[in-house]
């Protein structure tokens, strides 16, 4: 299955594009589920700076990643424009929901085969295994995130545990609410 996602990742296709700090990002529109506003997030103690809380998506528990933060650029501030991206990841055949908290969602692009080059080679210092692959755009460089590879494996397991430790507890947890 890897060489199947390296060799999809440097084709073209529609990819929603967004702004996570300073840089433009895209994913393919297929891990996409849905863009929602931020609601209420629910910080989670002991947990990564990156995870920046859960939030409660049609009574299941979504564990929300800073996008700035978990690439090392600091936590994003949360403005109008801010929301999260809900995308699908599969690891170990288990299908996963991720919210991703990006500054602000630009829109959905088409990029052409001839578009798409594949990542830069930074050394052994950069970790880049999240990029899929760049696409420049008129005078715009895109990088095309691979988002089953933004977190590590004990990562995601961790924001898995983290979640469904939070769905046993949902009902509980509604009524201590107001």
């Amino acid at each position: 299955m890897t060489d199947k996602t390296v060799q999809h990742a440097l084709h073209g296709g529609q990819f929603l594009t967004f702004v996570s700090g300073d840089e433009l990002f895209a994913v393919d529109i297929m891990q996409v589920n849905e863009i929602i506003e931020i609601s209420a997030l629910t910080r989670v103690p002991k947990t990564p700076d990156f995870i920046r809380g859960v939030i409660n998506l049609r009574g299941g528990v979504v564990p929300v990643i800073d996008l700035t933060a978990k690439l090392g650029n600091g936590l994003s501030d949360l403005t109008k424009r801010s929301c999260v991206v809900l995308v699908s990841i599969e690891r170990n055949d288990v299908q996963q929901i991720l919210g991703l908290l990006v500054d602000e969602v630009r829109e959905i692009i088409d990029i052409t085969d001839d578009h798409v080059k594949p990542p830069p080679s930074f050394g052994d210092q950069a970790d880049t295994r999240f990029i899929q692959a760049m696409a420049q755009v008129d005078q715009l460089f895109i990088i095309l995130l691979d988002v089953s590879r933004i977190l590590e494996q004990h990562e995601i397991e961790q924001a898995g545990a983290i979640a469904e430790q939070l769905s046993d507890s949902v009902p509980q947890a509604a009524h201590s609410n107001h």
